[in-house]
């Protein structure tokens, strides 16, 4: 069922003409963000948490619009929907905004787990709010999807500050371009209209790195060559990262990654 699934995303790509890249699993960066714990091995590199900064460097070096599947490493992910090392796709589409991205995701699972309605709703419809502590927005939003039941919900709209690595809206700066893929109450994929702005980008980099020390947290250093790149220009696009674990567990009717994964953390 993994070999059907993982040719299925190749062939997908491949008829639309995206192309399949390779990056660095172990690299001298980690993210700043304050959601995300980096592995990091004895010579002091990091375990990469996603492809997502060598991927824009490559668009930005002139790479068309590209995709990427294998595995990244996250400290502290243990659980039913949750394991140190998981299989990640992630792609970027050159033209496209979260829009038109959102519309290629929801064929993509169409293809896989079978055709299905796709609802749509803002994150201020979730929560009631875009306003107040992160801590405290999260939990009702996670709550708001639970209560939601089955079937696929697209969430958009989130608040600016919780853009990550998206532009803000260009009609509503209040909120990002950002948008996340729930099924049957499981977060499958997270996308933006990617921010090629540098500076904004250090910006948010340095907000993080401030909350990391505030909750006495390690923080990475900055990765300026990730920077230097988008100061040489990130061309305009739409860009998605979908776990394809969950989407795998989805469609074998399973209920923890454990049931679908050959070595889960706790026997690899």
């Amino acid at each position: 069922m993994r070999a059907r699934l993982l040719r299925t995303v190749r062939e997908f790509f491949a008829d639309r003409e995206v192309l399949e890249v390779q990056t660095a699993t172990l690299a001298a960066h980690a993210v700043t963000d304050t959601s995300i714990e980096s592995l990091r091995v004895a010579d002091g590199a990091f375990l990469q948490t996603s492809p997502e900064y060598q991927l824009k460097r490559l668009l930005a070096a002139g790479a068309p619009s590209i995709y990427q599947m294998g595995p990244v490493f996250r400290a502290g992910e243990a659980g039913r929907l949750h394991n140190p090392e998981f299989t990640l796709l992630e792609w970027y589409r050159l033209g496209f905004d979260e829009v038109m991205l959102m519309a290629e995701v929801a064929e993509l699972v169409d293809l896989v787990l079978g055709p299905q309605p796709v609802r749509i709703l803002t994150y201020r419809e979730l929560v009631g709010t875009l306003t107040g502590d992160r801590d405290v927005l999260d939990l009702a939003c996670a709550d708001a999807l639970a209560k939601l039941g089955g079937g696929r919900v697209f969430v958009t709209g989130y608040p600016a500050e919780q853009a990550a690595l998206a532009r803000l809206d260009s009609t509503n700066p209040a909120v990002a371009a950002r948008f996340e893929l729930v099924v049957d109450g499981v977060e499958i994929a997270n996308g933006y209209h990617e921010l090629g702005d540098a500076a904004e980008l250090r910006h948010r980099f340095l907000d993080d790195c401030a909350v990391r020390l505030r909750r006495g947290h390690f923080c990475p250093e900055i990765d300026e060559r990730f920077l230097a790149a988008m100061e040489a220009g990130l061309p305009d696009c739409a860009g998605v990262a979908l776990g394809i674990d969950r989407l795998l567990m989805l469609k074998m009717g399973a209920s923890s990654l454990a049931d679908v994964m050959p070595f889960p953390g706790d026997s690899a």
